[in-house]
């Protein structure tokens, strides 16, 4: 694939950091080199010397003097070795991209730094923008400041529709896409498993359409992929990703750590086509240098010690708790809002999707009203690409509560709705 019309002025831009470029020379310089390149401080200076971290299972993670050092240390762009070479073998084993050698991946802050860093890499002010609708918030607000024309693709309880995907995109030829003219959108943004914040997933039949439609319109697509192991039911029968059925090298994936590890330590990892990687990379070389050092050591440590099927042993245990706290969210929507709101049953995430029946617009009932009745949501307007229109969604998050509070808080929604229900 040519990516040139998929990398705007700003990122062609972009020079490697010559202090960054040397220092991924270190990992396989001699032990007799002399480094006299870059401003690394003297770990002698460090007041750390050793930590020992203590996980459920009563175990220890240690990080002696070396360890430490590396955790405390300026590290490569691309991530720390040990936990890159984990995460490659992990994204092989789950999705074995067909190009893989043309493949690459980095380690970033969080996903949704990675989103971040490729939106600037690809889109200008003013561009169109194809994505599902509704749209995670985060990655709107990445968007926003590009005042772009977005291209809103509406779906339903099997995700993103590739019939409104076609219709959305009739206005262009598809050998325009392919000429590279400007003017046409040059990007898909997806969540395929557990969207966010509808909670339903993408069938594999439509994977396959919307790969196809992305072909035929040289699209890049971004599978922003964070609940791909709180998809409920077994790993064997998740749909495959995008990444996995790539024979034209168009799919960003962009995967985290954070639903299953933690979202403090802030690493996710980004893995596509290696000319869009190696952009990303300059970008974060200009910026955070690295993804945190702490961190990244901390990971590779411990998906080290507990090998393959713990890791795979964790997520399942992962994947049970939200599946019951779904089973419990929705249970009590049943009992408190039938015949208020409507819902698709989630098939992953953390998210009920509520449409609030005889309600025009969420916002001011949630923003204005709803703590008073002691319960807060998100009002759906907040996933529109066009937020001045009124929507008659919104978000409730089951992750954190326990089932009592679902309970209290659903029929504390019911009795606002219905006082709401008295203002139209």
């Amino acid at each position: 694939m040519n990516y040139s019309r998929f990398i705007t002025q700003i990122s062609q831009n972009r020079k490697p950091s010559l202090i960054r470029e040397l220092y991924e020379t270190l990992t396989n310089a001699s032990p007799e080199l002399v480094f006299m390149a870059g401003g690394m401080p003297n770990p002698q200076m460090f007041p750390f010397q050793a930590a020992s971290i203590t996980l459920k299972d009563g175990r220890a993670l240690t990080l002696h003097p070396k360890l430490m050092n590396d955790c405390l240390q300026y590290g490569p762009t691309s991530g720390y070795p040990p936990l890159v070479k984990h995460l490659k073998t992990l994204t092989q084993k789950l999705h074995d991209p067909p190009r893989w050698a043309d493949t690459e991946l980095i380690v970033t802050s969080g996903s949704q730094d990675g989103l971040c860093k490729a939106i600037e890499m690809m889109i200008k002010p003013g561009d169109y923008f194809a994505t599902q609708e509704p749209c995670y918030t985060g990655t709107l607000s990445i968007l926003h400041p590009y005042s772009l024309r977005y291209v809103p693709v509406e779906g339903d309880r099997e995700g993103m529709k590739p019939e409104a995907l076609r219709a959305a995109l009739a206005p262009w030829k598809p050998e325009a896409a392919r000429d590279a003219v400007d003017d046409v959108p040059k990007v898909l943004y997806v969540n395929p498993n557990a969207c966010n914040p509808t909670g339903v997933s993408l069938t594999e039949e439509r994977r396959h359409e919307i790969y196809q439609i992305a072909s035929d319109y040289n699209l890049i697509i971004l599978e922003d992929d964070p609940y791909y192991f709180v998809q409920f039911g077994d790993i064997k029968d998740y749909p495959p990703s995008f990444l996995s059925m790539d024979t034209d090298g168009r799919v960003l994936r962009f995967d985290s750590l954070s639903k299953i590890l933690s979202s403090g330590i802030r690493i996710g990892f980004v893995t596509g086509p290696k000319p869009l990687i190696q952009r990303i990379l300059l970008h974060e070389q200009a910026s955070v240098l690295h993804a945190n050092s702490l961190s990244q050591v901390l990971v590779s440590e411990l998906l080290t010690l507990w090998g393959e099927d713990g890791f795979f042993k964790h997520t399942q245990s992962v994947q049970e708790f939200y599946f019951q706290q779904r089973n419990a969210m929705v249970k009590a929507a049943e009992q408190h809002l039938t015949g208020l709101c409507e819902w698709a049953v989630p098939t992953g995430g953390m998210f009920l999707w509520l449409k609030v029946n005889n309600v025009p617009d969420t916002w001011d009932m949630i923003l204005e009203r709803a703590l008073k009745k002691n319960v807060i949501l998100l009002p759906g307007k907040a996933f529109m690409c066009d937020q001045s229109q009124p929507s008659t969604f919104m978000r409730a998050a089951f992750s954190l509560i326990t089932p009592e509070q679902m309970n209290i808080g659903l029929q504390n929604l019911a009795e606002l709705i219905r006082e709401e229900m008295t203002l139209v």
